[in-house]
């Protein structure tokens, strides 16, 4: 009888130690719970910061590639004001040229007069970056510079798809051509 007597109080402890064992099990989880509970908001807000930092950096680039594609767009528009009234203006080039081979000879006040105007009227041009073509007889065709006005048969071999004469020049404002050089082109 001992021995049943002995093994109740054992059972008894045993069951103790397992209610206390099954307590403090409870208690471990909803420690780790509530720790995680507590690192769940702290991570929660870390995610938002990082996510409105990712944010405030691609607007702050979107912004920035606003600024210089507007500054850029507005210096092409100011340029290509310019173009128009450049192209308008070569014209009267034109005819100040023709009327220097007039006056080339003669030796008055008039043509000296009309060279003082002509001069000025090229240095404003280049001002505004603005250059003749330089195209010669004998220069490769380049479509890229040149309007062939017509072909014609080529008086000597060496003249063949090269150009045979400038009727017309061609001009650069800066890189772009803005008036290409009519040429007669040898075949």
């Amino acid at each position: 009888m001992e021995n049943t007597v002995h093994q109740e109080p054992e059972l008894e402890k045993h069951d103790e130690n397992t209610a206390e064992g099954a307590e403090n099990q409870n208690t471990v989880p909803e420690a780790e719970e509530k720790k995680e509970t507590a690192i769940d908001p702290l991570k929660k807000l870390q995610d938002e910061l990082a996510e409105a930092k990712d944010k405030y950096v691609r607007l702050y680039a979107e912004f920035d590639n606003f600024r210089r594609r507007s500054a850029k767009e507005k210096l092409e528009m100011i340029l290509s004001a310019n173009e128009q009234l450049i192209k308008s203006l070569l014209h009267v080039m034109d005819d100040f040229e023709r009327a220097e081979k007039a006056f080339k000879e003669k030796n008055d006040k008039e043509s000296e007069g009309l060279l003082l105007i002509h001069n000025k009227f090229k240095k404003v041009l280049d001002q505004f970056n603005v250059k003749a073509m330089e195209v010669e007889k004998g220069f490769d065709f380049n479509t890229d510079l040149h309007e062939a006005i017509t072909q014609i048969p080529a008086p000597e071999e060496k003249l063949k798809g090269k150009v045979v004469d400038v009727v017309e020049k061609g001009y650069l404002l800066g890189e772009k051509v803005i008036r290409f050089a009519k040429v007669v082109v040898g075949s």
